[in-house]
């Protein structure tokens, strides 16, 4: 069985680097949708990013998620595979930004699903930082937690909230729980 789970919760809390060492580990590791745009559009001089044009940067990130969710469900069962933020991230993204969110993507991302079990992370200030694709501030980056954490349970899954613990032990963390699941 090909099984999809969701890594989230707000900027910089660890996300990217714990589906690094996931992907170590030798699952597969879905890159963040949003952060890949905010590069493409910043080397094209484009404006769909989220500190000029949200909307356009929503829908392009909705479209991409979309599209990425369906490349990886098209993988042979067994597999186990770890996304970097879903399909409901644009959509809490949107309800944080205060953007509508046409009755379309709602209705795609609830015949979208993942695993019921969403890994959380939560802030986490001794490790946030900031970069050219990440402007947020701590404060942002709580906002979106919460914001995150209510879109998957309003939609119907399970968040495990990761504890802010070394590298390796939040990897463990996650992989016992999978296995339990299992």
């Amino acid at each position: 069985m090909l099984e999809l789970y969701i890594m989230t919760g707000g900027p910089g809390a660890g996300k990217t680097t714990l589906l690094t060492e996931l992907e170590k580990k030798g699952f597969i590791a879905v890159p963040e949708e949003g952060r890949r745009i905010i590069k493409e559009q910043m080397s094209v001089d484009g404006n769909a990013l989220p500190w000029m044009n949200k909307e356009k940067f929503a829908t392009l990130m909705f479209e991409a998620s979309v599209d990425t969710y369906k490349k990886m469900s098209e993988m042979p069962d067994g597999k186990t595979i770890f996304f970097d933020r879903g399909i409901l991230d644009t959509i809490g993204y949107m309800r944080l930004e205060k953007i509508p969110v046409p009755e379309v993507m709602e209705l795609k991302a609830r015949g979208m699903a993942y695993h019921n079990d969403v890994f959380i992370l939560p802030p986490w200030k001794e490790i946030y930082e900031n970069d050219p694709e990440r402007k947020q501030t701590f404060e942002v980056a709580m906002s979106t937690f919460e914001c995150m954490l209510a879109i998957y349970q309003e939609y119907g899954y399970n968040t495990i909230e990761v504890p802010r613990l070394k590298l390796e032990q939040r990897a463990r963390f996650i992989l016992d729980i999978i296995k339990t699941r299992c």
